[in-house]
């Protein structure tokens, strides 16, 4: 500061705010280093007088300075006190302002990737940073779904203030229609043997290209046997017999794996969900095909369900059943606390695969300030079922 005074070079007040900004985030100098500069540059109150006298140059400090270097510091507590990263917090709140309202605008599909952040103390602080300020915005949430978004939002956020990559090309929200590595290694030996067939069938037959020609060379590479020797019309034969023999061994291959593959989602299907086990193995599973249902259709259907009232005739048995549990305790009603939202998200793996909504259980584990918001929010559609025509209108929305 003392050289820029002393100094005739002309310099902006926002380029000097931005030098002190970028020796701010740099770490350049320690803590103590920045409190005697923040002291020289801009004097406190009990030496105004001696500064006035001694420097009277040095209280005329710029505005964008003074904001500059009286940075808010955000500390990490849990790590003995020391400073994790110098921020702005009104960049830090329009940055998560931003990102919240851009994903309540797109759509689960077209939700960007998060990356996979590294555990370090600059980001947990950024995280932290970032807590009080979604008190506001989860106390406005009014279900699960716009939790979330605010929750996806604020890791946003993040990615971008620590300037993570993000993966701006949308999530595939059904199932993953990619080959597996075995199966591809496979496929291509298969086609690498018919093509080599091939070129040994067109030699055999009199065809004499100079491709086909330095192909057959290069398949009989390393053995003692020569184009030109009177017995290579069976060598060809037996070479053909051999690749078909291992097409027709690698292709039982594919198909032993896939059904084991098969077999072992059935079976986990069967202990998860019976009912659509036996669906997909009733009816293929086809997706965006067929007319859209009608609302009407099944509002009607549940509501003669279960708003008619019907008269049953009851069977003695029924007394008999009813008299054994009449001594039964009635189950208390299940209340999900933040405990048990924090108890939850403590055991789950921070970066394993996230479902739909692509929220990793990292970002759970960092906005503890959530917790609270979900476990209402749990309890309260524990405690308040949905209606039917709510439920049936959710139905069509979701098979559209």
């Amino acid at each position: 500061m003392q050289l820029l005074s002393k100094t005739k070079l002309r310099v902006e007040e926002q380029n000097l705010a931005d030098r002190v900004r970028y020796i701010l985030r740099s770490n350049i100098f320690d803590v103590a280093e920045l409190e005697r500069l923040r002291r020289e540059a801009v004097p406190s109150s009990d030496e105004n007088a001696t500064a006035e006298d001694a420097a009277p140059q040095m209280v005329e400090q710029p505005a964008n300075v003074d904001a500059a270097v009286n940075t808010p510091v955000v500390v990490d507590s849990n790590d003995d006190g020391t400073v994790a990263q110098e921020l702005e917090l009104e960049h830090m709140r329009s940055t998560l302002e931003e990102a919240i309202v851009e994903t309540r605008s797109t759509p689960l599909e077209n939700r960007p990737r998060l990356p996979r952040i590294a555990l370090s103390k600059r980001n947990r602080a950024v995280v932290r940073a970032l807590n009080p300020m979604l008190v506001t915005c989860l106390e406005a949430s009014r279900d699960l779904c716009e939790t979330d978004s605010i929750l996806f939002g604020a890791a946003l956020a993040v990615c971008r203030i620590i300037s993570a990559k993000v993966s701006t090309a949308g999530r595939a929200t059904g199932h993953s229609s990619a080959i597996p590595a075995w199966r591809r290694r496979i496929e291509e030996r298969i086609a690498k043997a018919r093509a080599l067939i091939g070129r040994l069938i067109c030699f055999r037959s009199g065809n004499n290209r100079p491709r086909i020609v330095r192909t057959v060379r290069m398949a009989f590479a390393g053995t003692n046997v020569s184009l030109s020797q009177p017995d290579i019309t069976q060598k060809l034969t037996e070479s053909i017999d051999d690749l078909k023999q291992r097409n027709a061994a690698w292709g039982k291959r594919i198909r032993r794996y896939t059904e084991r593959s098969t077999r072992f989602n059935q079976n986990l299907l069967f202990q998860s969900d019976q009912k659509r086990l036996y669906e997909s193995l009733e009816r293929p599973m086809v997706s965006g095909t067929g007319p859209a249902p009608n609302q009407a259709y099944p509002v009607a259907f549940w509501r003669g369900l279960w708003s008619e009232h019907v008269n049953h005739s009851e069977g003695p048995w029924t007394e008999v059943v009813a008299s054994q549990c009449a001594g039964i305790t009635p189950m208390d009603p299940v209340i999900i606390t933040p405990d048990d939202v924090a108890e939850a998200v403590r055991r789950a793996p921070n970066w394993k695969s996230p479902g739909l909504d692509g929220l990793h259980h990292y970002w759970l584990k960092g906005f503890m300030k959530a917790w609270c918001r979900l476990g209402a929010l749990l309890g309260l559609s524990k405690r308040h079922p949905p209606l039917v025509e709510q439920a049936s209108h959710a139905l069509v929305i979701s098979n559209e």
